[in-house]
């Protein structure tokens, strides 16, 4: 490492849809740019939002339901780039599977009152993208009452064994697990693929303490061109990005041929571009403010910098936010 490396904190929580950081830093490309990323892991995104506000971490590679909820809080971060859009998928396992496949709304009523219980259904906690997701289809597009699912809430880890060792009926979820317990589980099925969930979900997120962005613009355009470069290249070489995938999330079960079939999933979709997740993030934050996940409204504007993006783009920051797209 270069004597000279800027140093930069990285929180983040071990799931796929964080892989342009794991791209980065495997690649060797952050070195080569002159950041020393030091990074620490989070089972979820509560932990996270915790060293933003003390200050610990820097740079949040997390969902965007946390940095939603952090911002409402009051912590001051900015979402700088998207990483991953419709990438959590409701997996079933069991009966349930043949309950839901042909029709998931009436699968569920029909599991309930065949098997005389309601599914239990693991996600992450609340506030975080998977759950949010969930109760988001569960009331908005299956407009079934919140009730009608035990949703069992759980860290990464936990969710993973869970579905392995059958003590939950499915899961509201995301890679590598998705994938792992499909190739592990001859009875698991996607019912539900992400777009079904919420069109155009949003996902994890690059966010960035404003503190940051102000200090140190040139290091947050550095890594910001290193995240896009390494979402091209998870498109472009996803058997060669499993490789830096896996030695960073690889751990029992989840072997490099895990990884590489997930990367190579079509419900995998790597995003860098911010505007492509606005409209939908405005949606997942109207329902979160609605079932009472948030401590206040919070304004996207505030919430979104965009003009790291614009620069990088070569687009002119001139375009109203309220246009929800893309500068020509």
């Amino acid at each position: 490492m270069s004597a000279f490396a800027a140093p930069l904190n990285v929180g983040y929580v071990p799931a796929l849809s964080m892989s342009q950081l794991y791209v980065m830093e495997g690649e060797g490309w952050s070195k080569k740019a002159g950041i020393e990323i030091k990074n620490t892991r989070f089972e979820e995104g509560p932990g996270i939002i915790e060293a933003l506000q003390k200050g610990t971490v820097d740079v949040a590679y997390f969902g965007i339901g946390p940095a939603i909820l952090a911002s409402s809080r009051g912590v001051d971060i900015k979402v700088i780039a998207s990483n991953i859009v419709e990438h959590i998928s409701f997996v079933a396992r069991g009966d349930l599977t043949l309950y839901m496949l042909r029709d998931p709304k009436s699968g569920i009523e029909r599991f309930a009152a065949q098997k005389k219980r309601k599914p239990k259904i693991a996600t992450l906690p609340k506030g975080s993208v998977p759950d949010t997701v969930l109760r988001y289809w569960l009331l908005k597009v299956a407009k079934l009452p919140e009730s009608s699912l035990d949703i069992v809430p759980m860290g990464f880890d936990r969710v993973e064994q869970a579905l392995l060792d059958g003590s939950v009926d499915g899961a509201a979820i995301l890679d590598p697990i998705t994938t792992l317990v499909l190739m592990k589980d001859k009875t698991a099925k996607i019912v539900l693929e992400g777009g079904d969930m919420m069109a155009n979900q949003p996902g994890a997120v690059v966010a960035v303490r404003s503190e940051i962005l102000r200090k140190k613009p040139d290091l947050v355009h550095k890594l910001l061109e290193l995240h896009n470069r390494a979402t091209e290249f998870l498109i472009r070489e996803p058997s060669r990005a499993a490789v830096d995938v896996q030695k960073i999330i690889g751990e029992g079960p989840v072997t490099l041929a895990v990884i590489e079939r997930a990367l190579h999933a079509p419900h995998v979709k790597f995003v860098a571009d911010p505007y492509r997740i606005i409209k939908s993030t405005q949606l997942m934050h109207d329902f979160q403010l609605e079932i009472g996940e948030l401590a206040k409204p919070v304004q996207l504007k505030n919430l979104f910098e965009l003009k790291f993006f614009n620069k990088l783009m070569g687009w002119r920051d001139s375009t109203p936010f309220a246009a929800l797209e893309a500068p020509s």
